[in-house]
């Protein structure tokens, strides 16, 4: 048995910190920054963005020449070139870096106004030459790497709803055959003449009904525990439903934070199922309403999860011997317990109390 308590979580399966206010911004900036460069199917639009931002850095360049020491030739066009890279790509990067590298060699290098090549503008070109070569490269990776990471995530994003998609043609199958079975047994059921072999066969059958009912409701592909009041709820109301019976009425009440794990689940829920037929059968006569109430609790001082179904009928017999029970649904159910290294009990009260004691986690 694997209960757990996860209060702490949102009902998407995504952890929130203490505060309460969940972590999501950080997948929201990295989609953001896959999204460059941009304009690739209208490259024109990039090329006129390069040709703007070279020489909107030219026109800085020279408006605070003035004020700018001997030197900085580039100081305005290395982030143009890393902006261009950025939003348009490696491509008219190395565009804009040729356009902004004539620029400054013509009008900010020495001697001004010409191309001419010493040592000191040999020097000054294959140190921006290496800085621009050095931006392209690391801007190239930075979205080649993006991508691989959105297509990466395309590919992730397909296969979890192929799977979802098995999962549930899977799930939908089994019970599909499960009622199927429970169909055949009733079918058969009809065939018989021996009394104890048709409730046999009646019983076999909704117990298989039940389960291919409890394979739905237990339909998740992640796995994740369930929230028992809920799960127990809805399964009792079915119970009662196929009973026929519209004057017993059922109550589920506990602590909302205790979960079950899928694994424990069918056994859990046939357990209380059987509780909740038993009680219908023979706690109440067909003249008589009733009122069925199942707590779910953890015991604090041990741990234990305790699941008590308690009816208002007529009660157990005098002669009822709970350690050897006669009924096969009670010995069923308590071989399922036992199986999960837990125990079932019944006990006299207002009616009968029923009660599944499982160990904790």
């Amino acid at each position: 048995m694997a209960q757990g308590e996860d209060a702490d979580s949102d009902d998407d399966g995504q952890r929130s910190p203490p505060g309460g206010a969940p972590v999501s911004d950080t997948p929201e900036r990295s989609r953001w920054i896959e999204r460059f460069p941009v304009f690739q199917d209208r490259p024109w639009l990039g090329v006129v963005a390069t040709l703007v931002l070279a020489a909107v850095a030219f026109a800085v360049r020279e408006g605070v020449d003035p004020w700018m020491p001997a030197g900085f030739p580039y100081v305005t066009f290395f982030p143009a070139i890393i902006v261009t890279s950025f939003l348009f790509g490696a491509r008219l990067g190395a565009v804009s870096a040729v356009i902004c590298g004539f620029l400054a060699w013509y009008f900010f290098l020495a001697p001004r106004y010409s191309f001419a090549v010493d040592r000191g503008v040999t020097v000054a070109l294959g140190f921006y030459l290496f800085v621009v070569v050095t931006d392209l490269v690391l801007v190239h990776w930075m979205q080649s790497g993006n991508r691989r990471l959105a297509a990466e995530r395309e590919a992730n994003r397909v296969l979890a709803e192929t799977r979802e998609l098995l999962f549930r043609e899977l799930q939908h199958r089994v019970s599909n055959n499960l009622q199927v079975a429970a169909a055949l047994l009733t079918v058969q059921t009809r065939q018989l003449a021996d009394p104890d072999a048709r409730a046999a066969l009646s019983e076999a059958s909704r117990r298989l009904e039940l389960i291919g009912r409890i394979s739905r409701q237990l339909y998740d592909t992640s796995g994740a525990a369930q929230m028992l009041v809920p799960f127990l709820d809805e399964l009792c109301r079915s119970v009662i439903d196929a009973s026929g019976r519209t004057d017993v009425g059922v109550a589920v009440t506990g602590d909302p934070a205790i979960r079950i794990e899928p694994d424990a689940a069918i056994p859990t829920a046939l357990i209380v199922a059987e509780s909740v037929a038993n009680a219908i059968e023979h706690g109440f006569a067909r003249d008589r309403a009733g009122k069925i109430e199942v707590r779910v609790l953890r015991d604090t001082a041990t741990g234990e999860l305790v699941v008590n179904v308690e009816d208002d009928g007529h009660g157990l017999p005098d002669d009822f011997d709970g350690g050897a029970p006669a009924s096969l649904g009670l010995r069923i159910a308590t071989m399922l317990a036992k199986s999960r290294g837990g125990r079932f009990d019944l006990a006299r009260a207002a009616g009968t109390r029923a009660t599944l004691t499982l160990p904790g986690t």
